[in-house]
């Protein structure tokens, strides 16, 4: 059903420009160019949301009553997003763009660490893991090893997305990273079920009570790198959503926080309790490592398929679609989605079936340019129609 907006928008007229043929423009030097009016449509509220905002007194009274949280809760969030959505376009795409270059040295700074940090820890947690024989501190070091080749795939699939041929990929690069966070899940995944089988087979094979000697510099280096690794974590943590890259070092490290801090308790019991809780304890943090990226894999696989928006933003989208220009009667369909980490945007709206064609094109091309602007949109298709009775669009019959 589309959504229509023609009797509800109020404000300034949003004409424009008459045709270049017109007999009042008969002096071609006055002759305007063509262009598209009311850009900050958004700064108008045709469908009075502002009315719907409950003040800050009101929420803290709702907030105070009994079992009231949840409830204060709610109209937080729904003023978070009234405000959003009566935001401009340029306003959204503005405030993106400052945070970026706010961040933008943040985000190299925790990449450059990252990579820095886990050169260094994979030399010291190799040397902890060999020298003390612990199937625990091996496989904390297994994970810490390969950390450096996922900053590199990180960093050459990053690389890609930016300077990709458009012409051989025309979808641009963005799902280089998706890929990349893929195909580093899956080898992760496959050195720790190594990991599991060689657990198994110790636990099968040995032989007696005895238990492993302590061995103190392996202990003392593996305490070091979780050190490090819980600063790199709050340090990520800051700008991870900011970039891909970025969220999935911070996943990388807060994986790590656990192995090694289990390595450590399980490999000092394994000398100190039980033999056994050495090689358990090497399982549990490779089947820990393989549950998380395996989550990690299929929340990029749904980006690289191209799951849904959240909700939110579809409506954000929507509703800018909807009163962007007079002109446009309704929209008939908004499609959101992934297409990598950033989304692709499908608009389909209705104008007057009697419009010029160049005034059609202006306002199409101009909704488009200002979607595309915004800073989680990758590209923005607006197609225009005339009425709303057909049957559903880009539907290809099975």
């Amino acid at each position: 059903m589309s959504v229509t907006a023609t009797e509800i928008i109020a404000g300034p007229s949003t004409s424009v420009a008459p045709e270049p043929n017109s007999p009042k423009y008969d002096d071609l030097e006055l002759m305007p160019v063509p262009s598209v009016v009311s850009r900050e449509a958004g700064e108008r509220d045709p469908l009075l949301l502002r009315s719907k905002l409950i003040s800050d007194e009101d929420i803290d009274g709702i907030r105070h009553r009994k079992k009231g949280k949840k409830i204060a809760s709610f109209y937080e969030a729904q003023n978070e997003q009234i405000q959003s959505l009566l935001k401009p376009l340029s306003a959204h795409t503005a405030e993106g763009e400052q945070e970026a270059s706010d961040n933008a040295l943040k985000i190299k700074l925790a990449i450059n660490l990252s990579l820095g940090a886990n050169v260094c820890l994979a030399i010291v947690q190799l040397y902890a893991g060999i020298s003390s024989g612990s199937l625990a501190l091996l496989a904390s070091c297994v994970d810490s090893v390969f950390d450096p080749f996922a900053n590199l795939i990180l960093w050459y699939a990053h690389r890609l997305s930016k300077t990709v041929e458009e012409k051989k990929w025309p979808a641009r690069g963005s799902r280089f990273e998706t890929s990349g966070n893929i195909v580093y899940g899956f080898i992760m995944g496959g050195v720790n079920l190594i990991l599991i089988v060689e657990s198994i087979r110790s636990l099968v094979t040995h032989s007696g009570d005895d238990t492993s000697d302590l061995h103190i510099p392996s202990i003392v280096a593996v305490g070091v790198a979780w050190g490090v690794k819980f600063a790199l974590f709050c340090f990520c943590y800051a700008v991870k959503d900011q970039s891909s890259q970025v969220q999935v070092l911070w996943e990388d490290h807060r994986n790590d926080l656990f192995t090694n801090g289990f390595g450590i308790l399980t490999s000092a019991g394994g000398s100190k309790l039980a033999w056994w809780l050495d090689p358990m304890g090497a399982m549990i943090i490779a089947c820990g490592v393989i549950i998380v990226w395996t989550r990690t894999v299929y929340e990029q696989f749904t980006f690289l398929a191209g799951i849904a928006a959240p909700a939110e933003y579809q409506n954000l989208v929507t509703y800018k679609a909807m009163t962007f220009n007079s002109a446009i009667a309704s929209v008939d369909t908004c499609r959101v989605y992934h297409s990598g980490p950033k989304y692709f945007v499908e608009v389909d709206i209705v104008l007057d079936p009697e419009m010029p064609l160049w005034k059609a094109h202006d306002i199409a091309q101009d909704l488009q340019d200002q979607i595309e602007a915004l800073p989680d949109v990758d590209r923005c298709f607006v197609h225009v129609d005339h009425e709303v009775s057909h049957k559903p669009e880009h539907r290809k019959k099975v």
